[in-house]
């Protein structure tokens, strides 16, 4: 037991030394803290750079989704180019080309492209799709 007592003893603080932090111990929390906190906000920021980003690609796809339903809405679409945006000052615009598919075996079939831009960051991002539309008035 004195044994045990004697290891225990060095770390042992009497109650009058129970009074608060030494200074060494205020030192030493306050070095770890200035290592960690730049660490943790850079990674809340890029963290909340992320989630803006993909809000952004997410509400970019359900808008090419939209506009790519209004132009098989339309039925057969006329080849050519369209340019526009979703509202008045909204940041994201699209844009749609039919081209006429040129094949021997297949008739009546035209590739559809829509691409939404928008600005992001000063950057412009992009998403696009692509898809196929058959004449229904041709005979099989």
């Amino acid at each position: 037991m004195n044994l045990l007592n004697n290891l225990i003893s060095p770390f042992h603080r009497s109650a009058a030394d129970n009074n608060g932090f030494t200074l060494v111990e205020i030192v030493v929390a306050l070095a770890i803290l200035s290592l960690a906190l730049p660490t943790l906000l850079r990674s809340f920021t890029e963290g909340a750079k992320g989630q803006a980003l993909a809000e952004n690609r997410t509400t970019a796809l359900y808008l090419l989704k939209f506009r790519m339903a209004a132009i098989e809405l339309e039925g057969y679409p006329d080849i050519g180019e369209e340019d526009g945006e979703f509202g008045e000052n909204s940041r994201f615009r699209w844009h749609s080309e039919v081209q006429d598919v040129e094949s021997e075996e297949i008739e009546g079939m035209r590739l559809v492209t829509v691409t939404v831009t928008w600005q992001d960051g000063g950057k412009e991002r992009l998403i696009s799709a692509s898809t196929y539309l058959a004449d229904r008035q041709i005979p099989q």
